[in-house]
């Protein structure tokens, strides 16, 4: 029986693109599936960026000897990750405590909302809280609360494991990036795209933390001088929502509020909460962030859109958390290829998808590799 001739790849531009489209859905689809492994392997890795990125900064700008500045990010960033863990489970406490106190007159002011609002509309006889809440299936709500905290519990094992096993493996790098690429040449320009993806990431939590604290400090003053209970709770809240887009603006500037109208008998405080949070995310997200942003986050509106629907799709909350830094490092590896490098021109906000640290956008570079690999 005649041996067939092997399948040829083909070679014209819109077969390439279709093979590059079949491969995307492929890894989209696998990427769902394995979303238990992917997720916590995700946030492990982002993890490892941020210590590199404390090390570097303690290197830099502390008398702390390099050797101690590794063991000094690794202890801040791990200290940093349980410390959110705790408050957001001890504040979570404390509001149902303070909520279970307060029982009894919850019922009475959500039928006065409820009758208000209803008169607001022409509504004559409007339902009561407790027929509303009849009709909700409570049990089945606390039941997936129970299983999302469960899940955020063995999540934040495995992204340790996942962490520890990161850093083990980094003693190997050097030698694995000299096997991958001989060439000096070809090294030097992989080193170069990692340190572009590196820094797109870190410009983009350096950016997100300096302005989240500014959103919290002016939030917080401002739930104080309400009066609004668990201020410092809903203050961390919204610091961990400003690093999602979109949904955690409306997160940040619709909650308190809404706890607002239950808390208090006037309807002046949840209102103040509520210009006031919308003016400081105004500020915030027209003024503060376009001008610390730069060229560090160089993304299109509709792609950041995009990428949250997409990674919130795929691996949920932590998806949405980890959209745009997954977009800043696909847009900064896709300009440094010739094939793809109009996708990342699609992905960028001006048509230029990456800078030099300076500023300057530069052109695409053309590589050209010497005959013989020249190993260290």
């Amino acid at each position: 029986m005649p041996m067939k001739p092997p399948i040829s790849l083909p070679t014209s531009t819109v077969g390439r693109n279709a093979v590059v489209a079949i491969a995307v859905v492929a890894v989209g689809a696998a990427m769902y599936w394995l979303a238990d492994i992917l997720t916590p392997l995700a946030m492990a890795i982002f993890l490892l960026i941020m210590i590199d990125g404390v090390k570097r900064f303690i290197e830099d700008r502390t008398p702390v000897p390099s050797h101690l500045a590794g063991a000094a990010a690794l202890i801040v960033v791990i200290l940093g990750f349980f410390a959110a863990i705790a408050i957001i489970a001890n504040g979570a406490l404390n509001f149902f405590d303070e909520a279970s106190g307060v029982t009894t007159r919850i019922g009475p002011r959500l039928d006065q909302i409820i009758h208000d609002v209803s008169q607001l509309f022409g509504v004559e006889t409007a339902p009561t809280a407790s027929e509303l809440i009849g009709q909700l299936d409570i049990r089945s709500y606390l039941a997936v609360f129970a299983r999302q905290a469960q899940g955020v519990v063995t999540g934040s094992i495995f992204v340790l494991i996942y962490l520890a096993f990161l850093l083990a493996s980094q003693s190997g790098f050097r030698r694995k990036l000299v096997g991958m690429f001989p060439d000096r040449t070809a090294r030097s320009e992989a080193m170069e795209v990692f340190q572009r993806v590196r820094g797109g990431v870190e410009g983009y939590l350096w950016v997100q933390t300096v302005t989240g604290a500014m959103i919290c400090a002016a939030a917080w003053a401002l739930m104080r001088v309400v009066g609004l209970q668990n201020a410092e709770f809903w203050t961390f809240v919204i610091f961990i929502v400003c690093f999602i887009p979109v949904i955690g603006g409306a997160v940040a500037g619709l909650v308190p509020p809404l706890f607002a109208l239950v808390q208090f008998e006037t309807y002046w405080q949840a209102a103040v909460l509520l210009g006031g949070l919308q003016a400081i995310l105004f500020v915030s997200g027209n003024v503060i962030q376009p001008r610390m942003q730069g060229d560090n986050q160089n993304i299109d509106p509709v792609v950041v859109l995009l990428a949250l629907a997409f990674w919130g799709k795929v691996w949920g909350v932590v998806g949405m958390f980890l959209s745009t830094p997954l977009a800043v490092m696909a847009m900064a590896i896709l300009a440094e290829f010739k094939g793809s490098r109009w996708m990342a021109i699609l992905l960028s906000g001006d048509g230029e998808p990456y800078a030099d640290e300076d500023g300057a956008r530069p052109a695409p570079r053309r590589r050209v590799n010497p005959p013989q690999a020249e190993a260290d």
